[in-house]
């Protein structure tokens, strides 16, 4: 149950998350100074400059919080039910012994091997 709840705070962070770096200006204006009144020529209510350092920050916290909600959800997996492996389900045994393995037949190298060769060399 609070894998779960966990699971569904970190999906939300991620949507928030995802929200919050979009609304962010990179070198020039975005959409944060569209939303601070600044596009349409009159002065709003919070400025630009505002709305970048709060998105700034939040996007600092909400990372934090993510990272520390996934830590936390690794805590809370049920390790209870264990299932078995498909090995397990079918029940084939495997050899545990040498002597049961079937070896493959000796097969001749694909290098012939060449006679030695002899020196005939009569240094008199």
């Amino acid at each position: 149950m609070l894998y779960i709840l966990t699971m569904v705070l970190i999906s939300i962070i991620c949507l928030v998350l995802i929200v919050i770096i979009l609304l962010q200006s990179g070198q020039g204006g975005g959409l944060s100074g569209g939303i601070a009144g600044n596009a349409g020529g009159g002065s709003g209510m919070v400025g630009a400059r505002r709305t970048a350092d709060f998105l700034s920050k939040s996007t600092s916290v909400l990372g934090a919080v993510f990272l520390a909600l996934c830590v936390l959800a690794n805590f809370f997996i049920d390790g209870s039910t264990q299932e078995q492996s498909t090995i397990q389900r079918t029940g084939v045994e495997v050899p545990l012994q040498p002597s049961e393995l079937e070896l493959p037949a000796q097969q001749q190298p694909a290098i012939p091997q060449q006679p030695p060769v002899e020196n005939n060399d009569n240094d008199e």
